[in-house]
């Protein structure tokens, strides 16, 4: 089953029709903890309507141009005929992992390679688990992202209905990566909605990697929504890729929460998209945690990249690191804004944030707003942005050293990047990426 958003009435109305229709008929069948916030999520939507630019922050991405668009929301459980060659190129070179692979957001189970997995450890689909455990997923959905304050997360709440699960029980360690490959595919413009909820129980420890890819020109809006949790002393390491293409839109949030003496590190790459918005929430909800944030945003042509992030420190002694990068050549835009939270009696905080910019060409755009935002008189919190363009001195040095001035300039960017790919402990992905950097570069210079 397959609705259109009908374009003749304003965008909000649009979704809010779809989902009197398709209540209880299409968005049925799901976990009741899911489908009891269906309905409260759908008015928060309607009071809260889609973010413009006349909101703080979405003041540089104008997301609602993207959306008021016909799309087709699929809300049937199949999918385009996908086969191995299909996806072939997206498969990441000497990377041993449990693979699953989503197309237009529901897990494909013939393209899926598990393998052996470590005992009590659950890799699905969200709508198996809510069956199969649904006691994890009561105990963790819908409780890290804001549905209150975010209108696309109360949206995404509202027509939820497929996505990516992982579970790991306590003291449980997972030693290769869970790939999560996320392919969209069809002849039609979509509008797709998964929703990912990833479980790291006390001690155990997990690497999730996830690829976004396109088989499609058609189109596309992603509103996808990541809830994570991260137990006492356990360890989560969290790895996106995007890169769909020209055509495809996308609003990722990813929300979660640690507990006491936990390590929780999220990194996002962005190669491709015509407007991109990310949004990384972490709650340190417990002491001596360890908290990451890394990105890296490769712009050309006229795509738009918006990065915000928000770090909340609840508890005392935690420390957290922030660091966003960006590479932008042709007309391409790339916006950061990242918000540290030292509540009150959150004492002996350590917090570091950072973004830097190269920009390359005088089209290119950055607009940059790190934030602090500090209620205790015991922490130690910087943050600050850099925007500029390649180092001459550093490229007439390698040129003095033979190098041609193209690949001065290439080896340049690529050491400028390497600071967040060192942060990459997944050996294959990590050169798999740095080599899709590589050759943007190269492309650049041409």
């Amino acid at each position: 089953m397959t609705t259109a958003l009908d374009t003749d009435v304003h965008p909000e109305d649009r979704f809010i029709s779809a989902f009197k229709v398709n209540h209880g008929q299409a968005l049925n069948g799901t976990n009741a903890s899911i489908a009891q916030q269906r309905e409260d999520a759908i008015e928060r939507f309607a009071q809260l309507g889609i973010p413009t630019n006349d909101l703080e922050a979405w003041k540089y991405t104008n997301v609602s141009k993207i959306i008021d668009r016909p799309y087709t929301l699929p809300l049937s459980p199949e999918a385009p005929s996908v086969d191995e060659r299909d996806i072939a190129p997206f498969m990441i070179d000497d990377m041993d992992a449990h693979r699953v692979v989503l197309v237009n957001g529901r897990v494909d189970a013939s393209l899926s390679d598990l393998g052996d997995l470590p005992s009590g450890v659950v890799v699905s689909s969200l709508a198996q688990a809510g069956n199969e455990h649904p006691d994890i997923v009561e105990q963790h959905y819908g409780k890290y992202a804001d549905v209150e304050n975010e209108a696309l997360t109360a949206l995404n709440t509202a027509f939820v209905q497929d996505g990516a699960f992982a579970y790991v029980p306590s003291g449980t360690v997972v030693e290769k990566p869970i790939f999560f490959l996320h392919v969209t595919a069809g002849a039609e413009d979509l509008f797709l909605q998964p929703r990912h909820l990833f479980v790291v129980e006390d001690g155990a420890i997990a690497r999730i990697v996830e690829a976004q890819h396109s088989l499609t020109e058609a189109h596309t809006f992603t509103n996808t929504v990541s809830e994570f949790f991260v137990g006492e002393r356990a360890n989560l390491e969290h790895y996106l890729v995007q890169n769909e293409g020209p055509s495809a839109s996308q609003v990722h949030t990813r929300a979660g929460q640690q507990k006491d003496d936990s390590v929780c590190s999220t990194n996002t790459i962005t190669f491709s998209g015509e407007v991109v918005r990310n949004n990384a929430n972490i709650e340190a909800d417990g002491s001596f945690c360890e908290s990451n944030l890394y990105g890296l945003c490769i712009g050309k042509d006229d795509m738009h990249v918006d990065n915000h992030t928000q770090m909340d420190h609840v508890q005392p002694d935690c420390n957290s690191n922030e660091l966003y990068k960006h590479v932008l050549n042709d007309e391409s835009t790339a916006v950061f804004n990242g918000k540290v939270l030292v509540t009150r009696g959150s004492q002996r905080i350590d917090a570091y944030q950072q973004n830097d910019t190269i920009v390359l060409t005088n089209d290119a755009n950055i607009y940059t707003k790190p934030e602090l935002e500090i209620y205790a008189d015991d922490v130690v919190c910087s943050h600050g942005a850099t925007t500029g363009q390649v180092d001459e001195e550093g490229v007439f040095y390698l040129r003095s050293r033979g190098l041609s001035e193209r690949r001065a300039r290439i080896l340049m960017l690529q050491a400028f990047c390497d600071e967040v790919l060192s942060a990459y402990k997944v050996d294959p992905f990590r050169e798999y990426v740095r080599d899709k950097i590589r050759q943007r570069f190269a492309s650049y210079f041409e």
